[in-house]
């Protein structure tokens, strides 16, 4: 009883133990599962262990996120590819982690234990998460750390992986050299990545770097030839009057910002789109500016009132199908509990003492009292993202089945404690905008890109409660919200959120009625130019990546694009469909 009432004040022993540490009191906490490299300046805990026994591991989350506030300063990223920038980051929190175990002697034990159970957790060997735990080991046994035997393994399949030779241990003893200088210490990060062939063609020198002010970065389109057709002409001279002051960014601030010769230099300045994905297929995909392009949260696009009155217009379509989608709901449950439900070990000689077995003390008192503990089954931690299309073509039935879809899958998994995300996208304008009036006024030039605002919303956060965030869901059904769709550049945004997740296993579902369409971007550009590129980004989830990608298909059917996909034609079917396919998947 101790224990547990001891149990509460932990948490808040913790965030203050971090906050002392680091030095900074505006430091936000909450309960959830921790991120490897932390995330602004939040600190997030997992559930206190139920034994003394695990405590040192859990006090390692919390050691390695106070000093990555304590040691690491904020920069610039680099533009480096998913596996790069994995191993990149865990370099840089192993670098943390070994300042901090010098300057906090007892913080050592912690982190080797917590390591030694994320060793244990992670069994995917192929997954990215497992190669970049890999390199923190393997730099933490040359500063001494106690590792396991699961660890040392983890090491050895990270060396074969790479081909560590002789060379790339001499950096190593290089890492560890400069781990009081970030600076020293990031470069010689970079020589590893080239040494083990994970970036190729990487200048030092600081005038060759394309930094971004965030993971990920808008080189996309700086191979792009960004001709000026308005040579000779005077900006000065241009009539503003035809746009009619209803300008969400002031386009006579973006004219004055852009170079008379190229937007590329604006075009980079600007943090978005923030994912590798399209980076990688820049040379078939452009984008001609992100200037007025956003991420929005649902709450911020309805009224107080309106979000009460929409969310009561989504209970009454939910209705009609409320008994079969409770039954099948509770079907999942089962299933995603069963393999979470904890069980229990006998005839201990320590723990919580079993009184089940009282009575065979009571008959022969010399017989040893006998203790029981509680373990949990092993069960990979998950997070599904829902990417929900909030195109025009989606308008009516179609946002309205798929609203239920949200609710439904959303409200199952957090019951079943699975982390969910629900995200939306469409444009903020029809047929372009304020980008494609920015191309108007810089000359028409021929094969612009995409030429239009994107508006990527979000309707839940992974973090966020249900509870919460469930008011919002009804604003898809706002009248006037839905309007084009860049699907490519949306599920590259999703999937770059949800790959940053710490959780084992990412699922992301996309919610959607067909191809992308935008009629200014397919009007200035071939007709495939949208298409191609959702196919592009599609293939690197599918072939590259450890996001499970799923596809449901409102009305239409998505097999052409999507390899795992259903089509729900009639609400009628979709309960039933609908669990069923979720619960395939948790069955893997």
């Amino acid at each position: 009883m101790a224990w547990t009432k001891n149990r509460d004040k932990l948490h808040e022993a913790a965030i203050s133990t971090v906050k002392a540490i680091s030095k900074n009191k505006k430091l936000t906490s909450n309960k959830g599962l921790y991120q490897r490299p932390p995330s602004g300046s939040n600190i997030i805990y997992s559930t206190v262990p139920r034994s003394t026994r695990d405590l040192s591991k859990w006090r390692g989350e919390s050691d390695f996120q106070a000093f990555w506030h304590t040691f690491h300063k904020n920069k610039k990223e680099m533009p480096l590819t998913l596996p790069a920038r994995m191993i990149f980051n865990e370099l840089e929190v192993s670098r943390v982690e070994i300042l901090g175990s010098i300057e906090f002697k007892g913080s050592k034990k912690n982190l080797s234990d917590f390591l030694n159970q994320r060793s244990l957790d992670i069994d995917d060997i192929k997954s990215l998460n497992y190669l970049s735990h890999g390199v923190n080991l393997w730099l933490k046994e040359e500063a001494n750390f106690p590792l396991s035997d699961e660890s040392k393994t983890i090491i050895k399949n990270f060396c074969d992986k790479y081909k560590i030779n002789k060379a790339t241990k001499k950096i190593k003893a290089e890492l560890i050299e400069n781990v009081r200088d970030q600076d020293k210490f990031e470069a010689t990060a970079i020589k590893f990545l080239q040494e083990i062939k994970l970036l190729k063609d990487y200048e030092q020198e600081e005038d060759n770097l394309d930094f971004d002010d965030s993971p990920g970065s808008t080189d996309d389109i700086e191979n792009q030839e960004l001709e000026n057709d308005t040579e000779g002409s005077d900006e000065s001279s241009i009539d503003l009057k035809d746009f009619n002051g209803d300008m969400e960014i002031d386009i006579q601030e973006a004219i004055e910002s852009t170079d008379d010769t190229s937007i590329e230099e604006e075009i980079d300045a600007i943090p978005y789109p923030r994912n590798d994905f399209i980076n990688q297929v820049k040379k078939d995909y452009s984008i001609y500016t992100t200037k007025f392009d956003e991420v929005i949260d649902a709450q911020d696009l309805v009224t107080s009132d309106e979000s009460l009155r929409l969310r009561n217009q989504l209970d009454n379509l939910i209705k009609p199908h409320l008994l079969t989608i409770g039954k099948l709901a509770n079907r999942l449950q089962r299933l995603l509990l069963a393999k979470q439900n904890t069980s229990w070990n006998y005839n201990l000689e320590e723990g919580m003492l079993d009184n089940a077995r009282l009575h065979r003390v009571i008959a022969n008192p010399t017989y040893p009292l006998s203790f029981k503990e509680e373990t949990e089954n092993k069960f990979k931690n998950t997070i599904v993202t829902l990417l929900i299309d909030n195109s025009g073509s989606m308008r009516g039935r179609s946002i309205s089945l798929a609203a239920i879809c949200a609710d439904i899958i959303g409200s199952t998994l957090e019951r079943c404690q699975v982390k969910t995300e629900i995200l939306g996208f469409t444009t903020k304008h029809w047929k372009g905008g304020d980008s494609k009036k920015l191309w108007n006024i810089q000359g028409n030039r021929s094969n612009p890109g995409r030429l239009n605002d994107i508006r990527h919303i979000v309707y839940k956060s992974a973090d966020n409660s249900w509870r919460r965030s469930r008011r919002y869901f009804g604003a898809m059904l706002r009248e006037g919200l839905l309007k084009e769709n860049v699907d490519g550049e949306a599920l590259a945004w999703s999937h770059e959120r949800l790959i940053k997740r710490n959780e084992e296993r990412k699922i992301l579902i996309v919610i959607s009625d067909g191809a992308p369409v935008d009629d200014s971007t397919l009007s200035a550009n071939r007709e495939d130019f949208l298409d191609n590129h959702l196919r592009d980004i599609i293939s690197l989830i599918e072939n590259e990546s450890p996001v499970e990608l799923q596809a449901i298909g409102i009305g239409h059917d998505v097999t052409k694009y999507y390899k795992n996909s259903l089509t729900i034609n009639r609400a009628e079917e979709l309960g039933e469909v609908l669990l069923e396919e979720l619960t395939k998947l948790f069955k893997d």
